[in-house]
Formats: C-alpha cells, sequence, structure tokens
C-alpha cells in the first residue's frame, strides 16, 4: 500500500485502494501464500461472458495450471469478493454460481473479510446447481484429491466444536460418575472460565494465556486446586450476574480438569465467529439434554414464529423473564444484527453511487469511500463490543449497543440461568443483561415499562405461594454493581429497586393485583408481570396452556388482559408441539401490544361510561334492593301500645316475640335483597363488559396450526407458520402473512 493506493501483483499495477479492492487484494495473498497458487495461474476482473458484458466480471479465474490458463481453457475455481460492510447473502452465492455456471468452473468461493464459504458446481443440473463444501482445491490437488472435495459435502465446523463439548462432558460423565444435568453444570463453569481468562488476555490485562494445560500443571505445584483459583477470578467477573454462589466450586478431579483444558485451549472461543460457535454450543446443549430438562428449550420454530410476529426493530429492548437456554432473546439477537448490517450495506452502496456520479477523480473518490467505509465499520465492528474498545467506539457500534444494552433476561434456575448467558456468549458476547434470578423480582434492567418486546414460555403447572416469600438475597446487589444500574437506568431503576426492598419478608404474591387467593398458577402471574414489564404501547408473546383461554374460572384474567392491551393474536398449536421437550399440555400463543397511554385513557373513561350506563338501567331495582337491606332492625318498643306509660309483663313478652318473628322475616327479606343485589351486581358487570367490547370493539387475529416445524418426537416437519422450505404443499399462505394481511387490511378477513 502507498498513500491511497494498493498495488495488484496480478495487473502489475497501483490500484485506489477502495473497501472493494482492499478485500480482493487480501484475498489474492490467500490463494498465493495458503493455497499455493502462483500469479501465473489466476487472472483478475476477467469477464466470463466475453465482451459486452461488463458486469459479469469475476474477481479471480484460477486455473489449474499455467498451460490451461494459457491455452484458453476454463477456469477451476471462481472467486467473488465483496467489501467487508457488505453482507455476504443468497445474491452473492447465486452471483457467484452464475459466474462459474458462465466459466464452467466447478467451484467457487465467496469472500470478505466476514465470511469465507466454499461451493462446488454441478454443470450438468440447472439452476440452483450449487452445493456448500468444506474448502476449494489446493494448488497441489490430484484428480483424485479434487473429485473427493467434489463428493464431500460440507461437513460444519461447529460441529467438531460440538463434539469437542461432548467429548468434554462424556469425560466427566464417566470418571467422576455424575448424571447428565451434573456435568453440564461443570463443564459450563470451566466454559466460563475459559471465556473469562480470554477477555482478560484480549483487552491486556494479562499477558499470558492461563487457560492452557501447561500452566495448570505448573500451578499444581503452588496450588492444591489450581482449577479452583482460575474460577475464584470468573466468580469476580460475574458476581453481579448471581449464576455463581460465592463458595461455589469447580467439583472435578484435577486430571478431569487437564484433560477438558486440553481438549478446549485450542479454540479461542474470541476470535471464533458467533455463528459457528453459537450453533456449537446449542447442538451440544441438545444432544446433552435432551430428554432431561427439556422443559427449558422452547422448539426453534416457535422461537421463530414469535420473534416474527413482534417484528424486532433496531433500538427495541427485549425481556424473557423464564429465559430458559435463551432462545428468543438469541433470535432477536441475530435478526437486529442482520437488519444493522443490511442497513450498513444499504447506505454504502447508496454513497457510492452518489460518490461515482460526482467529477472527482479517481483517487478523490477512493479516498471518501474508505473514510465512509471507516465509519460504517465503526458502526458494526463486533470488537467494539470488547473492552479494548475506547467508551466512543462501544458508542458508535450499533452491534454493541443491540448486544450489550437491549437484552435481558432472567431465570429462577441457576443452570438455566448459566446455560442462557453462556448461549448468548457464544452468539454475541452481550451477556450483562442475563441473570440468575426470580423472574417477577425487579434485578438490574428488569423493572416496569422498560420494555418493548417481551417474549417468554414460562413454566406452566406450578403454584406461587404464600409462603413464596421476598428474601433479601432477592435486592443484595454490590455496592459498585448498584452505582452502576444507577448511572445506567436513573430514577426509574432506584424507583424499581426500593419498591422490592420496601416488600422484602412479605410474600412475592403483594406485589401483584391477580392473586385472589394465597397461592396462583404461575403462568398466570406471568402474564401480569410480562404486562407490567412492557412500556405503553410495547408488544408481548407468551407460551399458554389452552386453559387460560377458555376456563369459564379464569375468565377475570382475560378481563385483566383486556383492560391493559389489545389482543393481536391467538395461534392455537397441536397438542404434540412441546411433547420431545417432555411437556403435554395443549398450548396457544398469545400476542398482545399493551395501551399507549392515551389508549389506556380512552378505555378507561370508556369501561366507567359503560359502567354508569349499565347501572342507571337499573337504578331504581338496586336502590329498591339496598332499601330493604338498610330497613333497620324491629325492637319490642315497635311493638307496645302507643301512649301507655306502664306496659305489664306479659305486654312486654308478646312485644318481644313480635319482634323476633318480625325481625325473622325482615332477615328472610334482607337475605333474598343481597342475594339479588348480588345477582344484580354480576348482571350489571356482565352487561357493563358486553357493552364495552361492542364500543371497543377490534378484530382478532385467530389461528388454528396443524404443522409448526416439530414432531412429537423432535424431529423436523412441514411448517405453516412462516414461510420456509418446509411448507406443507397444500398451504398457500403460512400463518405469519395470513397475520400480516390482517394486520393491514382487518376488515377484509374472516
Amino acid at each position: 500500500r502507498r498513500h491511497g493506493e494498493i498495488y495488484s501483483h496480478i495487473r502489475k499495477k497501483w490500484l485506489i485502494e477502495t473497501p472493494e479492492e482492499r478485500v480482493r487484494q487480501e484475498y489474492l495473498c490467500v490463494l498465493v501464500n495458503e493455497y499455493g497458487y502462483s500469479l501465473d495461474q489466476i487472472d483478475e476482473e476477467l469477464s466470463v461472458t466475453g465482451k459486452g458484458s461488463g458486469d459479469a466480471r469475476a474477481d479471480f479465474l484460477v486455473w489449474r495450471t499455467h498451460q490451461e490458463k494459457a491455452d484458453k481453457k476454463t477456469a477451476l475455481i471462481v472467486i467473488e469478493c465483496k467489501a467487508d460492510n457488505v453482507t455476504i447473502d443468497n445474491k452473492t452465492y447465486l452471483q457467484g454460481a452464475n459466474y462459474a455456471q458462465y466459466e464452467r468452473a466447478k467451484f467457487f468461493a465467496t469472500h470478505n473479510n466476514r465470511e469465507t464459504k466454499f461451493w462446488k458446481v454441478d454443470l450438468e443440473r440447472r439452476m440452483p446447481n450449487y452445493d456448500e463444501i468444506e474448502d476449494i482445491p489446493h494448488a497441489e490437488a490430484t484428480d483424485k484429491e479434487i473429485e473427493e472435495i467434489i463428493s464431500r459435502l460440507k461437513v460444519f465446523r461447529e460441529d467438531e466444536f460440538a463434539d469437542l463439548l461432548h467429548q468434554c462432558h462424556n469425560i466427566i460423565r464417566n470418571r467422576e460418575k455424575l448424571d447428565p444435568a451434573a456435568a453440564f453444570d461443570e463443564i459450563a463453569k470451566i466454559l466460563f472460565v475459559k471465556v473469562c481468562f480470554e477477555r482478560k488476555l484480549k483487552t491486556g490485562k494479562q499477558r499470558k494465556n492461563l487457560f492452557t494445560k501447561d500452566f495448570l500443571v505448573q500451578q499444581k505445584d503452588l496450588y492444591e486446586d489450581p482449577i479452583d483459583t482460575l474460577f475464584a477470578e470468573t466468580k469476580k467477573e460475574y458476581r453481579a450476574d448471581k449464576i455463581f454462589e460465592q463458595d461455589e466450586k469447580i467439583n472435578l478431579k484435577f486430571n478431569t480438569v487437564k484433560d477438558i483444558i486440553e481438549k478446549l485451549e485450542r479454540y479461542n472461543l474470541s476470535d471464533t465467529s458467533e455463528d459457528v460457535k453459537g450453533i456449537a454450543f446449542e447442538k451440544f446443549l441438545g444432544r446433552t439434554f435432551r430428554g432431561e430438562i427439556g422443559q427449558f428449550f422452547t422448539p426453534r420454530t416457535i422461537v421463530e414464529f414469535m420473534i416474527r410476529m413482534v417484528e424486532p426493530k433496531e433500538g427495541d429492548v427485549i425481556c424473557d423473564p423464564a429465559s430458559g437456554s435463551g432462545g428468543f432473546l438469541i433470535r432477536f439477537f441475530e435478526i437486529v444484527r442482520e437488519h444493522i448490517l443490511r442497513d450498513v450495506d444499504n447506505e454504502y452502496r447508496k454513497y457510492k453511487e452518489e460518490i461515482e456520479a460526482k467529477k472527482y477523480t479517481k483517487k478523490k473518490k477512493a479516498e471518501l469511500l474508505r473514510q465512509k467505509y471507516e465509519q460504517l465499520q465503526r458502526q458494526i465492528n463486533p470488537y467494539a463490543s470488547r473492552a479494548e474498545s475506547s467508551r466512543d467506539d462501544r458508542q458508535l457500534s450499533r452491534i454493541w449497543k443491540l448486544a450489550n444494552t437491549c437484552i435481558y433476561g432472567c431465570d429462577a434456575n441457576d443452570r438455566m440461568a448459566r446455560t442462557s448467558k453462556m448461549n448468548m456468549i457464544m452468539h454475541g458476547d452481550g451477556h450483562g443483561g442475563i441473570h440468575h434470578h426470580d423472574g417477577f423480582i425487579n434485578v438490574n434492567g428488569i423493572f416496569e415499562e422498560r420494555f418493548k418486546i417481551v417474549l417468554t414460555n414460562p413454566p406452566f403447572g406450578a403454584n406461587v405461594e404464600e409462603s413464596d416469600i421476598i428474601e433479601e438475597s432477592h435486592v443484595a446487589i454490590p455496592e459498585d454493581v448498584e452505582k452502576k444500574y444507577k448511572t445506567d437506568y436513573g430514577k426509574l431503576y432506584k424507583e424499581a429497586i426500593d419498591k422490592v426492598r420496601a416488600a422484602v419478608g412479605k410474600p412475592i404474591l403483594d406485589l401483584f393485583d391477580l392473586p385472589k387467593t394465597g397461592r396462583i398458577k404461575t403462568e398466570i402471574l406471568f402474564i401480569e408481570r410480562c404486562l407490567a414489564l412492557l412500556e405503553p404501547g410495547g408488544k408481548l408473546g407468551i407460551v399458554l396452556p389452552e386453559g387460560i383461554f377458555n376456563n369459564p374460572s379464569l375468565a377475570y384474567v382475560r378481563e385483566y388482559c383486556e383492560d391493559r392491551a389489545f389482543i393481536r393474536a391467538v395461534v392455537s398449536l397441536p397438542q404434540e408441539t412441546f411433547f420431545s421437550s417432555g411437556a403435554s399440555v395443549k398450548a396457544s400463543l398469545l400476542f398482545m401490544q399493551k395501551f399507549t397511554k392515551k389508549e389506556k385513557a380512552e378505555f378507561d373513561a370508556l369501561k366507567a361510561s359503560t359502567l354508569v350506563e349499565i347501572e342507571g338501567k337499573y337504578k331504581e331495582y338496586k336502590t329498591q334492593l339496598q332499601e330493604v337491606i338498610a330497613k333497620p332492625n324491629y325492637n319490642q318498643s315497635d311493638f307496645l301500645a302507643e301512649g301507655m306509660k306502664n306496659n305489664s309483663k306479659e305486654q312486654k313478652a308478646q312485644a318481644s316475640d313480635k319482634a323476633k318473628e318480625a325481625n325473622s322475616k325482615l332477615k328472610e327479606e334482607k337475605d333474598k335483597a343481597k342475594k339479588a343485589l348480588k345477582e344484580l351486581e354480576e348482571i350489571i358487570t356482565k352487561e357493563a363488559r358486553a357493552l364495552l367490547k361492542e364500543r371497543f370493539n377490534y378484530p382478532i387475529f385467530m389461528y388454528e396450526a396443524e404443522k409448526v416445524g416439530i414432531t412429537a418426537t423432535g424431529e423436523a416437519d412441514y411448517n405453516e407458520l412462516y414461510p420456509s422450505d418446509n411448507m406443507p404443499p397444500d398451504v398457500e399462505k403460512t400463518c405469519l402473512e395470513l397475520y400480516r394481511e390482517f394486520r393491514m387490511s382487518p376488515e377484509k378477513q374472516k
């Protein structure tokens, strides 16, 4: 490079260093230095369709030999490069495949510094005729080796890491004789240690990697249990999240820990792509926990559908107060990250078009594009989530803001809290909002009216009892951590945590309105909690047992929801949806949108006016009943002759008997009136509710699904919930598509 220029060894000239040119010339170094191709086997910016098709120019064509290139035979490999700020997607893959088809090349690769993929092309097939493979051939590959590459589809790299985690898990189970869940607890601790010390190394807080077998063996001479020394440091890093007890240890023998660290140390999780390690961790979880704690795992297709129904956007803040393995939070992160990257791509393309249209020199254009590229990189740079970047870098990074300020969750189960936190670390490094905590109680940024989106699959069937008390530990926060929370969330956080502190020693139920007795189903309490967590106008998606929707005794729960939010959709799921997760309850998905303050005020005013109107209808009858109930009891004097000063004992006795008899009849009359008044109040309430619904009338989307992407045994199945490659052949529009049409024109829908 020199003064805004970069040298092309193929074209043998200096070129203006645009972001695209930088990626291309850097990948040329890979082709030569790593794959062993010589410069005379490669051509650059060459048309693959002949003259007159300037657009169809391959970044690189690679021939098996210099002679084949000289003889103008077809190339072996087509390389398609994109600038780092451009998201490589199906459009890029199709472009690479088309170029390979034109050239009659057997392979193509798509590359930028965020992603490199390799593909084989079947020239006898119609498009799409390409399949992903592990690699492209090296320069010295024999015919046999090339055929082997062609015959072997890509084995995802995450499989290798997932297998490695599974091997570690089996080492623990076999040597320590632990059940699968307990063995997972131990490997999770070791993974947290690894992540912690990789971060310290990356941020310069330490110069030597301490997560190695050699270091562990050296420390054995100094400490009885060297891994516990590292674990103690790790616990400090995560103390605010309460995912480890202060006295918790890694309960494994030294040799077991040593062998696991030896297997894990060759993987640098900080430098492994989020997609690889995230998918690997989820595969490991699925293999490890299937049938054991499956109830904490919402099927991926249900997660995907619920996320798409609430349409997340950049800037939305999400919470799952029963986060389980973190599925909703991770998919939210992935989708919004895709939105950000796509937005940055579009901004760069638009800017490039504007610059190309101006009468600048090529050098000036390249300089402006480089400046724009650097600015955009600061917006999306994933490393801006790490501590080595400055505070300003982090503030500029949209990905950092997403990962670190928009995602919150907690789970009362410590194992699941660790799982969802590690899952978030593996997928995107934003994990500070994940806690081991009771989902009903405020913590960190999880408090009332905070979230644009709440998605959850709460535990069914259990009860919250009056004996479930708010403990001091629920609000015990290290002083420095609380200071940070107050800085981050201000007055609202203080009010939220003070509310809980004032209730220490009292039942959790005291924080809620719905409980009518000293116990209530967990899922009912979660409905109230989720609505409370939403900001006005926020969206809720929740998995619920169908009894919530149709049990007459739970009408008060449904009315509670109607009084606070629009019911946007109810989607009934097949009975077997959660069989593979260990649950047999038939469930439905409820989607609500909390009233804005204006909508809430309008609703409350309408509710009050309908009640007044119906009460007016029965006012005369109600007054009559109230007058009967208000009648005073008779006494002896009411039955004595007027004007007589001295009544005999007999007269007084008779008067007393008459008073008792009259009071007995009056009591019957009053009891009948009380019963009638109670019935009248119920009639008024029902009629007022019916009138309210008539006047506050809006359509609700209802759908009964038969195929939701998963069988009773957990295998993949047809999916009618959202567009995919696995839609049932008789389904023209998916549930999601029908819902979006419904929201656009609800009056046209049945």
